[in-house]
């Protein structure tokens, strides 16, 4: 039955029943995963190049600093004690009553500004903490209320006991609650409390428009390194998994490139990770400029040509150690540049199989093919900030993880249909689907104002022969 969306009303509670069923069921990254899929077959989308990155998303939360946020906690804490226990509620010491008394937005507002006076006011708050946990730690009516437990656990995870004695901690580090309204969100160094979501998008040339391939939403602390397999299982699954992907640094371990290679076939694009080894001296003599046996990882001559007097790989520490004659060493021309290194009259170094994959990747690094190819990476960011501004995911109007999920999934599906909508090629499906549409319509008109058995001059063509133009119409309307 077909519904009219001004003609027909919906009971509110059956839509909220609905949409938690949509929730609990995760329904929304079926929707994507079935839209993204039939898209990208509709449009012909080459999926064989694609590129990766995340991007920051805010629930609908405030942003709190650590005072406000253990203040607001203790606040919310004590107003459900007010309601429900109003003896244990005045047992409390008044100071310490009032001091929650004002609204959240007025909370600690008569506190200096100056660092001492936060200092001291973060350490009030904190012994507060403290002394409520202890106060009804082994209270029925309150040690199993949200408010209770939602206190405890900011209080152990920004504080510190020792000796009776409570400290703040100095880094309580990302994983920890950002906001008591939204405990699943976390914190990101440099983007703040929220969310994110790792996003995987077509970037072949020969592609009309470019389309999300790939969701995966987390809270903010996740590390984009631990991302690039479940992206990967995600693509496979879809049968969309590319043979080149594009991503940056902190994608780009010299693991996440092994394992994308070898597990799924997929040759993983980007900048080797700073502090990784090999990072310096790109263009002086490396592990890379020895002839290596890929099998044994044991050296077969240096760059000069000279070949080592031993060379002997132990697979528990996964090292090569090489033992170069000090006959050849002494006098090389790229003594100076050879990571071979003369210690007590043994010339040797050693080498894993993870410095000569680094070496040669910082050395490819350097060259104008690598730039060229790589630089079509950077159309991610405006994918991006395109998302975030046409659908309003950088600032979301819900709150916790099912939620926020259910949110970004489906707002990755309305991107792609926006993205799909100005491919001619989508163009053209519309307006042939459109036509046969009006067409069908016509013909089912005529069939209810003459039948099957009228005086219409000609024959009366089957309506399965219908397809694409007007032919059939038009022929049956001069006959008629």
């Amino acid at each position: 039955m077909n519904l009219e969306p001004v003609a027909q009303d919906l009971s509110v509670r059956t839509l909220e029943r609905y949409i938690l069923k949509y929730e609990q069921e995760e329904l929304a990254a079926k929707v994507m995963h079935d839209v993204s899929t039939k898209l990208v077959d509709l449009l012909g989308i080459k999926i064989d190049l694609q590129r990766l990155d995340s991007t920051h998303v805010f629930s609908h939360m405030a942003d709190l600093g650590r005072t406000r946020l253990m203040g607001v906690a203790i606040k919310r804490f004590l107003a459900k004690v007010k309601q429900y226990d109003t003896d244990g509620y005045e047992s409390l010491e008044d100071s310490l009553r009032q001091r929650y008394a004002p609204s959240v937005h007025h909370l600690f507002g008569d506190t200096g500004k100056d660092k001492d006076s936060r200092r001291l006011l973060r350490q009030q708050v904190a012994e507060d903490m403290l002394a409520l946990v202890q106060r009804f730690a082994e209270d029925p009516a309150h040690h199993n209320r949200d408010t209770y437990k939602a206190m405890k656990r900011i209080f152990y995870e920004q504080c510190e006991v020792e000796e009776e004695k409570v400290s703040v901690k100095e880094k309580p580090g990302g994983n920890v609650i950002q906001n008591p309204s939204d405990p699943d969100a976390t914190r990101d160094g440099h983007k703040g409390a929220g969310y994110q979501v790792q996003i995987s998008e077509t970037c072949h040339p020969d592609n009309e428009v470019q389309l999300v391939t790939s969701a995966l939403p987390q809270t903010a602390v996740e590390s984009d390194s631990e991302a690039l397999e479940p992206i990967l299982e995600d693509l496979k699954e879809s049968n969309l998994l590319p043979e080149q992907i594009l991503a940056d640094a902190s994608y780009c371990s010299d693991e996440n490139v092994e394992k994308a290679a070898n597990a799924y076939g997929v040759e993983l694009v980007g900048p080797v990770p700073s502090g990784s080894v090999a990072e310096e001296k790109v263009y002086s003599l490396n592990v890379d400029d020895f002839d290596i046996d890929e099998k044994t990882e044991e050296v077969v001559c240096c760059p000069a040509g000279h070949e080592p007097m031993s060379s002997v790989h132990d697979p528990k520490t996964g090292k090569t150690h090489t033992v170069m004659p000090a006959s050849a060493c002494c006098g090389c021309v790229y003594g100076a540049e050879c990571p071979v290194r003369n210690k007590g009259g043994v010339f040797s170094f050693n080498h894993t199989a993870k410095d000569r994959r680094t070496a040669g990747r910082r050395r490819e690094e350097s060259t104008d093919a690598f730039r060229e190819r790589y630089q079509r990476r950077s159309g991610i960011e405006g994918t991006n900030s395109g998302f975030k501004r046409r659908t309003g995911a950088g600032q979301l109007r819900v709150r916790g993880a099912p939620r926020v999920f259910q949110a970004i999934y489906l707002k990755i599906t309305g991107w792609n249909i926006l993205r799909a909508s100005v491919c001619a090629k989508m163009r053209e499906i519309v307006y042939q689907r459109a036509s046969m549409a009006i067409l069908r319509g016509y013909v089912i008109r005529l069939f209810a104002l003459f039948g099957r058995n009228t005086s219409i001059r000609g024959p009366v063509l089957p309506f399965k022969q219908f397809r694409g133009d007007f032919t059939g119409f038009v022929s049956l309307s001069a006959a008629a």
